[in-house]
């Protein structure tokens, strides 16, 4: 089957960053999937792991997390689907990835593709939308208000991929007030599109830019990029109480400033259940199939923002670099080898 592998780690602008190879196509065992692989999108955990993390001398690492494809083999313990049927997930970071031709998932990852998207636009949800979903729900709990603050929350960058789905969920499932960051007039137009309230600039201070909203302290902030840079003003806009969820990876996070609001700090890694192998790894099963029954109920959308091409080392190269800019919006996705 044909893949996109890497064996040294290298700047995106080699050739030899991501390049096409054969490997044989693997055989489903245990709860075990093998998906035929449709469409993929690229997230920063991409790029992140391409520089940071060579496999072994003379060893191909697959990258590829998220996908969207059909079914075509399963494993002798799964129960939860059967050959042709249509899917999509995140995958596991500590097995091969999914750019290549036939891939192998835990069922319990697994979600029922929504039934009105194609692959690409289904490949764009299922990792963003778990991160989102788990930091909003399972970390900073926003159904549980926080005594005198705003029914309010701060998603820092708002367009990104996390927080295009992040402002949706939030929108769809809460009463809170959705104000989300941006600093570009597109960006800003399109979390404007996905249902945010307010639309502060996080290249301004962010604490000034809550406070000219008049409508007090929000009680969670969720920031998705450059935490370190905004903590100082994420330490002056939060309520007292208040909760403050990251997920990006800052070498260090000084959260002193935190303590005297008495402010909760709050981690979210959507490959936490699958590397520790929790007990309750198939919430994430569950978890897909909810945003699949809101896409098809017409509540959320896709955050596909383009299609780079189809699958190939070309291609995935351009996407790792558009996402290294730190401009992108949206989701990027691979359609097809």
């Amino acid at each position: 089957m044909r893949a996109i592998a890497y064996q040294t780690s290298q700047e995106i602008t080699s050739e030899t960053a991501l390049v096409d190879i054969e490997q044989p196509v693997p055989e489903p065992k245990g709860r075990d999937l093998l998906v035929e692989i449709k469409a993929v999108s690229v997230n920063p955990v991409d790029t992140k792991v391409r520089r940071n993390a060579a496999p072994a001398s003379g060893e191909w690492r697959v990258l590829g997390f998220d996908a969207a494809g059909i079914v075509k083999a399963v494993g002798p313990e799964v129960t939860l689907f059967k050959a042709g049927d249509a899917v999509f997930y995140a995958g596991a970071i500590d097995r091969p990835g999914t750019n290549s031709e036939f891939h192998l998932v835990d069922e319990r990852f697994v979600g029922s593709k929504p039934a009105s998207l194609d692959f690409a636009a289904a490949a764009a949800l299922p990792l963003t939308a778990i991160t989102a979903w788990e930091m909003l729900f399972d970390r900073l709990k926003v159904r549980d208000a926080v005594p005198g603050a705003a029914n309010a929350i701060l998603i820092i960058g708002g367009a990104g991929g996390v927080g295009s789905i992040a402002v949706q969920l939030a929108r769809t499932l809460t009463d809170l007030t959705v104000i989300a960051t941006a600093s570009r007039p597109e960006t800003a137009d399109w979390v404007r599109s996905l249902g945010a309230h307010h639309v502060v600039d996080h290249s301004k201070p962010l604490a000034a830019e809550v406070e000219a909203l008049s409508i007090g302290a929000p009680a969670f902030i969720f920031s998705t990029t450059n935490s370190v840079d905004h903590l100082a003003e994420i330490a002056e806009a939060i309520a007292p109480q208040g909760r403050f969820g990251l997920i990006d990876d800052p070498k260090a996070l000084d959260v002193l400033p935190l303590k005297r609001k008495s402010v909760s700090t709050h981690w979210e890694m959507m490959f936490t259940r699958s590397l520790l192998q929790t007990s309750d790894m198939i919430e994430q099963h569950e978890l897909l199939n909810a945003v699949a029954r809101l896409v098809d109920d017409g509540k959320i959308r896709t955050t596909l923002a383009e299609i780079v091409g189809p699958i190939n080392a070309e291609n995935l190269r351009k996407a790792h670099a558009m996402i290294e800019s730190g401009r992108t919006r949206g989701k990027l996705v691979l359609d097809g080898f």
